[in-house]
């Protein structure tokens, strides 16, 4: 989440020769790597596999494909999840506009754009969870932000977004 002069993709957030007050790319965060979804689809194959074959070898054999069918299960629910973190959030702020570019996992990109000096930065607060959701509003438009990160960064990102929008009105 730190300014810089251009977006993710490698061009300029504003046509404009403005800088940017504020600049942040908000992607979803996945706990386990490449590599430790190996290793633990490995251990969960050859678990599957010896249990599979311990019911084979007692006569249980249609029980085989039942574990074989857990594999997949969770093979395709983590596939799915790795296909969902490739969305992402690009937000830019600068004096005269607070720029969100968002990215579907499928690609799709929708853009808003706000006044920073009517945008309004709303946040919507659980007692016990903590930010439950951010948005940014300004005339009749409302763009929500963050919906995928967890309390920590959704918190350290509300502090930074909203400095930068008060920044944005004081110029």
């Amino acid at each position: 989440m730190t300014p810089d002069s251009r977006m993710a993709d490698g061009r300029s957030p504003i046509a404009s020769s403005e800088r940017p007050i504020f600049q942040a790319l908000l992607t979803p965060y996945r706990s386990l790597g490449r590599a430790g979804f190996t290793i633990m689809m490995s251990f969960f194959c050859l678990v599957s596999l010896v249990s599979g074959l311990l019911f084979w070898m007692n006569g249980a054999w249609p029980v085989v494909g039942f574990f074989g069918l857990d594999v997949l299960f969770l093979w395709w629910a983590f596939a799915a999840s790795y296909r969902s973190a490739k969305a992402r959030e690009e937000v830019c702020v600068t004096r005269t506009d607070c720029a969100i570019r968002k990215t579907s996992p499928r690609g799709d990109v929708r853009e808003a754009h706000h006044n920073p000096f009517f945008a309004r930065f709303s946040i919507n607060r659980h007692e016990e969870i903590g930010i439950t959701r951010m948005s940014v509003d300004s005339k009749n438009i409302s763009t929500e932000i963050g919906g995928f990160l967890n309390p920590d960064d959704r918190e350290s990102f509300a502090k930074a977004f909203g400095d930068a929008l008060t920044t944005a009105k004081r110029r």
